[in-house]
């Protein structure tokens, strides 16, 4: 069976970084099989798609050089075995609300979740019968007291070696002690087309405002509230004068666990990467990974 790995690459564009890592890895044999490569506001992206199966390097020695090109070329560069054992670890914030947690639950069941939920953390006991009949660990601390709330999860979250971490409509603002240690890793829904409507009750206040567009807003968690950089927007329709408030939020809610999840999913298959502040697509990390798993 050969074995297959992702290299990506992330910097400052500049002339010869293709002709440099291809060069590298021929030397090494191993072989290109695909590439993907875009130049976006000054910054170049590419992913290879690799066959590292004969290669005349250890795995580690491929990487510590590969890294060591990095570093005199100002520019990251990564190696993903894309296997069962790379799947990343998902923990999952809640509050009382159900219908994203069981979006993500069933998502992972058909296989669309490239990674592994592996607790579920809330404020309240609400949804400890929704996680545990999915077999998923629950625990839960009131977070009547903030620092000691926010303490017992950043506690939780280092014991499960957690990668990424999903707010599934958890209902609380979190500070720096929970932030700082995940950043760039906590992706949250908000129900809002950010940066319209941030903070408290968006669906009443458009529905007060008269808005006849909303929607939800996935997006990465930073200490400024709902200003993390956007990774997914969906929209649906107001009749202003028929709809009433809770005519909004069903339609909110019906959008916001699909939004969620597909965020999640995108960045758990590194389909995304951050720019100066805003989130940009890598379309070819899709087509290299359809053809990871068709080749294994």
């Amino acid at each position: 069976m050969r074995v297959l790995a992702i290299v990506s690459v992330l910097g400052r564009d500049q002339k010869g970084v293709v002709a440099r890592i291809s060069t590298y890895l021929a030397e090494r044999d191993v072989n290109i099989e695909d590439i993907e490569q875009r130049v976006v506001r000054g910054q170049f992206l590419m992913d290879m798609l690799v066959d590292i199966t004969g290669a005349s390097v250890t795995l580690d020695e491929l990487i510590t050089g590969l890294l060591g090109i990095g570093h005199e070329i100002g520019m990251e560069i990564r190696v993903s075995l894309h296997g069962a054992r790379d799947r990343k670890r998902v923990a999952v914030l809640v509050s009382k609300e159900a219908h994203c947690l069981e979006q993500l639950i069933a998502d992972q069941r058909s296989g669309d979740l490239n990674g592994d939920i592996v607790a579920v953390i809330g404020n309240h006991e609400s949804l400890r019968e929704q996680a545990e009949a999915a077999g998923l660990p629950f625990s839960w601390h009131p977070s009547t007291d903030k620092a000691e709330h926010e303490a017992f999860l950043v506690q939780e979250l280092q014991a499960c070696q957690a990668d990424v971490v999903v707010l599934a409509r958890y209902m609380q603002i979190l500070t720096g002690t929970v932030v700082q240690p995940f950043a760039g890793r906590i992706i949250n829904i908000h129900p809002s087309l950010l940066p319209y409507f941030p903070g408290a009750n968006p669906y009443r206040r458009a529905w007060e405002d008269g808005v006849r567009v909303t929607g939800c807003t996935a997006h990465f968690v930073t200490e400024e509230l709902d200003a993390g950089p956007i990774i997914l927007q969906d929209v649906f329709q107001i009749e202003v004068g028929v709809d009433t408030v809770e005519d909004v939020r069903s339609k909110g809610r019906a959008l916001e666990g699909k939004v969620l999840s597909r965020a999640v999913q995108l960045y758990l298959n590194s389909e995304i990467v951050v720019i100066n502040g805003k989130v940009v697509f890598k379309p070819g990390m899709r087509t290299l990974l359809r053809d990871v798993a068709g080749r294994d």
